[in-house]
């Protein structure tokens, strides 16, 4: 069985349905395609993406003694976190409320498995 290292980033301040559209174009590829169309996808949770992306590999590198170039994106995935409520003041002292969604953004890396000959 694969060994396979994860990373996960909680509470980041970014709607869910935001980060899927972005979580969604990674899954599968090897880690070097995924960082390369996430440099170049212009969406602001592709950063955040991005940055647990290399953590995953980091883990991989320095826990389980991995190679880098053998990995690739297992398994991604992004679950609601608790929302804000906030108030915003509006005419004749009425009050709408602002909800502030976040994210638990995961991504999980696996080693290629190696063809038996």
């Amino acid at each position: 069985m694969a060994q396979e290292a994860k990373a996960i980033a909680k509470y980041v301040r970014i709607a869910p349905r935001k980060v899927r559209i972005v979580i969604d174009l990674i899954r599968g590829k090897s880690v070097a395609d995924a960082l390369a169309i996430l440099k170049f996808t212009p969406k602001r949770g592709a950063v955040l993406v991005n940055k647990v992306l290399r953590s995953a590999v980091a883990n991989a590198e320095n826990n389980l003694d991995l190679d880098a170039e053998n990995l690739y994106v297992s398994k991604c995935f992004v679950d609601q976190g608790p929302t804000f409520k906030r108030i915003h003041p509006r005419s004749r002292g009425q009050a709408f409320s602002i909800l502030k969604h976040t994210s638990h953004i995961t991504v999980v890396v696996s080693e290629k498995e190696q063809a038996a000959n």
